[in-house]
């Protein structure tokens, strides 16, 4: 079995749909087909350097994929990295494809010359927190928002 981390292309529109359709769903969230639209053109556009995607492939199929967006930061001069989007198909837990995922986004974020990266994940999601709580720091930070 041979793992790769490769930048999203255009030619991944179907299974890079599967993927988020399962993410969105392990969420309880549903989106409408022109949010599918947008993001995957924005994900794969050359000029929008500011946010993209990779995807995990294993033995040639796309079994994950994480979205990340770059922005500036008041409190620093450099821009942060906040990673939106992390996802393994459920039968590919345990590759370590979701590590190799986060670590592909802080390989980016260091070429970008941004040594933070974040995000978020809801308390509930234990099994991922379990990776989280091995690559990355837990803030005390709570989330409010307005929708």
């Amino acid at each position: 079995m041979s793992l790769t981390i490769r930048p999203l292309t255009h030619e991944d529109r179907a299974p890079w749909a599967a993927l988020w359709r399962d993410y969105l769903t392990f969420y309880e969230t549903t989106l409408p087909q022109e949010i599918y639209d947008a993001t995957f053109a924005r994900l794969t556009d050359p000029h929008a350097v500011e946010r993209g995607a990779l995807v995990a492939e294993l033995d040639g199929q796309l079994i994950g994929l994480v979205h990340y967006i770059f922005h500036a930061h008041n409190w620093r001069i450099e821009d942060v990295c906040y990673l939106q989007d992390l996802f393994v198909s459920e039968a590919a837990r345990g590759t370590g494809a979701g590590r190799a995922l986060i670590e592909g986004v802080y390989a980016l974020a260091d070429a970008h010359g941004t040594p933070n990266v974040y995000w978020m994940t809801q308390a509930f999601n234990a099994t991922a927190r379990q990776l989280y709580d091995r690559i990355a720091t837990l803030t005390p930070f709570i989330k409010y928002t307005r929708s």
